[in-house]
Formats: C-alpha cells, sequence, structure tokens
C-alpha cells in the first residue's frame, strides 16, 4: 500500500502512475492532470484529505494500479471513493483488477462508492465484487 511518495517502488513515481492510468483507463480516460489531482489527494497528510494507492505487479512492472480517496463524509457519501482502477492492456483478463478492487475493499474503513460509465465492461466487475447502483450522477458543468 502506497501512503506517501516515499512507498513507491524504485521504478515507479506519481507522473509515471498518472501516465500508467490514463493509458490503461482508455478510452475511459481522465486528463493527465485530473488523474495526477487524484493522485495527490491520496496521498496528502493534509486533515480532510488522504487515502492510498495500490499497485500489482508483473514480472517487476506495473501490471494495476488503485487509487482510494477519504472523502471526509459518512453516510449519504461514504467514507471512500475509489477513484481509479485500472490493468495495463496487455494483463487484461487475469483477475488483477479485482484482485485490486477486493483489497482496496478490505482495507478501506468504511463504505465506498465509485463512478463508472455506463458503457464500460468493468461495470460488471463492479456488480460481481457487492457494488450497486443507488444513483444516477447528473453533474452542471461551469
Amino acid at each position: 500500500m502506497i501512503k506517501k511518495d516515499e512507498d513507491f517502488p524504485a521504478y515507479l513515481d506519481r507522473q509515471k502512475l498518472a501516465g500508467f492510468l490514463h493509458k490503461s483507463l482508455k478510452p475511459f480516460e481522465d486528463p493527465v492532470s485530473d488523474i495526477d489531482s487524484g493522485i495527490d489527494y491520496a496521498l496528502s497528510s493534509e486533515p480532510g484529505r488522504g487515502g492510498f494507492v495500490l499497485i500489482a505487479e508483473s514480472a517487476g512492472h506495473l501490471a494495476g494500479a488503485l487509487v482510494m480517496l477519504r472523502t471526509g463524509m459518512k453516510g449519504y457519501v461514504p467514507e471512500n471513493l475509489l477513484l481509479f482502477v485500472a490493468v495495463a492492456p496487455s494483463m487484461r483478463g487475469k483477475g488483477i483488477g479485482a484482485m485490486l478492487v477486493r483489497k482496496g475493499v478490505q482495507i478501506s474503513d468504511g463504505d465506498i462508492k465509485l463512478h463508472v460509465e455506463h458503457a464500460n465492461p468493468a461495470k460488471r466487475l463492479y456488480y460481481r465484487l457487492g457494488f450497486t447502483s443507488k444513483y444516477a450522477e447528473m453533474r452542471y458543468i461551469k
């Protein structure tokens, strides 16, 4: 579990992780700057922020990653937000995503929410792991 920069393995840092997530989340990726902001939030020691990053390795290379944020809330807004989970395209179908989500659920305190696009095939995985669809998200963008 990565909770601060010093926890990253020697071959990985925030920038490389953000690049991996951007590439591996296609076509549902966010801009690298947004991914970097999420990683920054997860690794922050500031009050009201924080979370963790999980990584999966294969042969010394990054195979998958998960970013979990603490929301500082409880109840209507769950305590945690599963912000990103991604598996390298060449490593998909091997259970890495499920393993990362299960571990993230296990070590998180409190409930977890996530956002998933309607067309994202990972939605099936989340249902299999016990996530339910409670709300449709709506946004007003200024």
